[in-house]
């Protein structure tokens, strides 16, 4: 032939990671790269030890914490591993007597660039509130409080708030420990004489990210879940049962042996509450870290020709300026939490091509600005949240998340949930009852885009003379922020929508919580990743801020504080593996996607800048 080489099919090389190698630690040891993890990334999960139990009918104990991180980088070099103890259950010496367990320990993957720790769960008490950790423990007698979760905060968040017992009537009881899924359960108000305890709450499942079968997953129901918290006792109702996940129940009452079980090893579960006195509580379960990695190789599949070679060689590159389609995900900021009891902030616009939608075409060899929305601040008392920023990539544009509103008595002007991405969730006035505002809510969707970018916020509720204030969650991608229920806590923040164009399946644009002056706990964040709403018993807070660069809303503000902060959004782009792209400035990134995905691009912009092509 006259170019002395083979005709085929032009098809440009690509790197890619076929994921395969899973490596799991129930003891401390030593994390070793494998040689075929060409990109040097993991995923890997990180879970503490549980707390331990209180004792004598105490409080079940929080789970330990609970980290799952995707895209972590991993180094040539070993990485320490460090796996925590299950914390001591209290002990019950003698009759009458008894005392608060012991926190769980941290487990640590210690990576010199970016370490990841879970912190131990807190104890669950016994007369007292429940300890403090990566998810809290259940508070017991009096109206004690469980502990919190997420202590020290990170994000995405490591756990959640143990149980308490709201009311001092009837019989002792403790709550359930926090889980990595949900919250301890308060012991319940009524009714007054036989009181149960507060179950545990469920653990996190990571059968997603792991898959089915793991020999390091909990047997039966409870396979692929860990870190569930431990439950409650009481000393005439039912015992709270243990969150899924290795969470341990209480111990019935009265039972000829009297210890509390222990939470399951290897778990993260927090141990359940001592029986009857003497009452010596279980011990939580130890922790666990897994890393699963992305294995790969380089690649140059087809039939090539010399004269293509030798071009591509010349040219310093294997790819070609020609016109690429590329697949997108746009998601604007969240927006601000309301002031002062106030609703949740909406979550950002979210838009997206993947899987199945139209692609855009980009030109080879251009510069394409891409904009990366802010997330908005929270309202001081009785001011609406800021919206968020928008976020824009080539010809879609996804509008930041609607404020939510700001408690404001009898005037209800601030009050309104905002409209935007997802609309803001109304803050409660006196002026109606139930107070749904003008038009009702926070409208989503605004400006109206198919397919829909965002949902509508939730109402508020006011009743007069009877102290009941509570405002309306966030919407969120995936569903509408809850209206807030008389004498409950705060409405809920919207569901977020899960997304795989990364490569990792990640969920996006969760819902800020409404607060509320009459619960425990305000409006939880929408999938987790949108703020949670001030709470209405002390000490009141400032509302929780939404995860950055997830586009979720923040919580509304606690009596007399601020609303929390929305979280900024994201821009990802993936095109085919003959894309040459970059990505700048430097925080945004370009990776390669595994072969079964053909080699895929993908740029992510967690900041503004430009995507070259």
């Amino acid at each position: 032939m006259s170019n002395g080489g083979i005709i085929g099919p032009v098809v440009n090389p690509f790197q890619g990671y076929k994921c395969g190698t899973v490596t799991s630690f129930t003891s401390p040891g030593t994390f070793t790269k494998s040689t075929t993890n060409t990109q040097s990334l993991a995923t890997v999960l990180v879970v503490a030890g549980g707390g331990g139990g209180g004792a004598a009918v105490g409080g079940g104990a929080g789970a330990g914490g609970f980290r799952l991180i995707a895209c972590q980088p991993v180094p040539a070099s070993g990485v320490t591993v460090t796996i925590g103890g299950g914390g001591a259950g209290g002990p019950g010496p003698g009759a009458g007597t008894g005392s608060s367990g012991s926190q769980g320990s941290p487990s640590i993957f210690a990576s010199a660039t970016s370490p990841i720790t879970s912190t131990g769960g807190g104890f669950g008490a016994h007369g007292n509130t429940g300890g403090t950790g990566g998810s809290g423990g259940g508070g017991e007698r009096g109206t004690n409080a469980g502990g919190a979760g997420n202590t020290p905060p990170v994000s995405p968040s490591q756990g959640n708030p143990g149980g308490g017992r709201p009311v001092d009537i009837g019989n002792f009881a403790g709550g359930g420990g926090g889980g990595a899924g949900a919250a301890g359960t308060n012991t319940p108000t009524s009714p007054t004489g036989c009181r149960p305890g507060g179950p545990g709450g469920i653990g996190f499942d990571v059968t997603p990210t792991f898959g089915p079968t793991q020999p390091f997953y909990l047997p039966g129901p409870a396979a692929g879940y860990f870190a569930g918290g431990g439950g409650g006792n009481s000393t005439l109702g039912s015992q709270g049962q243990g969150g899924l996940g290795g969470g341990a129940p209480g111990i019935p009452f009265p039972q000829a042996s009297n210890t509390g079980a222990t939470g399951t090893v290897n778990s993260g579960g927090g141990a359940g509450s001592g029986g009857c006195y003497p009452g010596q509580a279980g011990a939580g379960g130890s922790g666990i870290v897994a890393v699963v990695e992305k294995n790969g190789l380089t690649e140059a599949p087809g039939v090539w020709s010399l004269s293509e070679q030798y071009n591509y060689k010349k040219q310093g590159t294997w790819t070609s300026p020609a016109p690429v389609s590329v697949d997108y995900l746009v998601i604007a900021g969240g927006a601000g939490g309301g002031g002062d009891l106030g609703g949740g902030g909406g979550a950002g616009g979210f838009r997206t091509s993947f899987p199945g939608g139209t692609k855009i075409s980009i030109t080879g060899g251009t510069s394409t600005p891409i904009t990366v929305g802010a997330g908005g601040a929270g309202g001081a008392s009785s001011v609406v949240g800021t919206g968020g920023s928008p976020s824009i990539f080539s010809t879609i544009t996804s509008t930041g998340g609607g404020g939510g509103g700001g408690a404001s008595g009898p005037a209800p002007a601030n009050s309104l949930g905002q409209s935007g991405g997802s609309g803001g969730g109304s803050a409660w006035t006196s002026a109606s009852t139930p107070h749904t505002g003008p038009g009702g809510v926070g409208a989503g969707n605004s400006p109206p885009v198919s397919p829909s970018q965002g949902n509508n916020g939730g109402s508020a509720f006011y009743a007069p003379g009877g102290g009941n204030a509570v405002s309306g969650g966030g919407g969120g991608a995936g569903a509408i922020g809850s209206n807030a229920i008389n004498g409950g806590a705060g409405g809920a923040g919207g569901a977020g929508s899960s997304n795989s164009i990364s490569g990792c399946a990640v969920t996006y644009a969760g819902g800020g919580g409404g607060a509320t002056n009459n619960a425990a706990s305000g409006g939880v964040g929408g999938s987790s990743i949108g703020g949670a709403g001030g709470p209405g018993n002390p000490p009141y807070v400032v509302g929780g801020s939404g995860t950055i660069n997830t586009g979720s809303g923040a919580g509304g503000g606690g009596n007399s504080n601020a609303g929390g902060s929305g979280g900024s959004g994201i821009v990802i782009v993936r095109a085919p593996g003959s894309a040459n792209l970059g990505a700048s400035p430097g925080t945004n990134t370009v990776t390669t996607l595994p072969a079964p995905a053909g080699g895929c691009k993908v740029a992510i912009f967690t900041v503004s800048g430009d995507l070259t092509t």
